[in-house]
């Protein structure tokens, strides 16, 4: 019986090690993300946006959202939301308007300025994509796999916000 204990106790020794590895992987991924657009917009001369906002425009796309549905449908995570949409709107990369229903709430969506900026974005992602399949990288299937592994932890995480366990 304390043999058992002891394999049970390493095995959960052994998962803790792999899941705060895969944490920092993402951690690390996701700001090695921001390093790239940054590069990519620095290479073209694009200074006056910074890899967050350019994300943020790609994550909108076409449609017209509040802060808290860019919240809610994840595509940001921030507590700077509202910073960078207002500085998106200032800066002429998002057009804003009050809701008529409810005049606290502001929707935006991107001006051609920032269509173009999403344009860019996208050109890298799909450069991207490309080099990787090109360069197997990794093939359809890791990918999917990767994405729905990936998923499992989101709604894990979702749960645990929500207390459902």
């Amino acid at each position: 019986m304390g043999f058992q204990s002891q394999v049970d106790v390493e095995e959960t020794a052994g998962y803790l090690t792999a899941y705060l590895d895969s944490l920092a992987l993402v951690e690390r991924l996701h700001r090695l993300l921001l390093d790239v657009i940054k590069d990519e917009f620095e290479r073209l001369s694009v200074l006056e946006i910074n890899a967050v906002q350019a994300l943020l425009l790609f994550n909108i796309g076409d449609h017209e959202v509040t802060a808290g549905e860019l919240k809610s449908r994840g595509y940001y995570q921030g507590s700077n939301v509202s910073y960078n949409l207002k500085k998106l709107v200032d800066m002429g990369y998002m057009h804003h308007q009050r809701c008529e229903i409810d005049r606290r709430s502001v929707r935006v969506k991107l001006t051609d300025k920032g269509r173009h900026i999403r344009g860019v974005v996208t050109k890298l992602f799909a450069r991207h994509a490309d080099g990787m399949e090109s360069r197997n990288v990794m093939s359809m299937e890791g990918m999917d796999d990767i994405n729905s592994s990936l998923r499992k932890i989101e709604r894990f995480w979702t749960d645990q916000i929500r207390y459902i366990y």
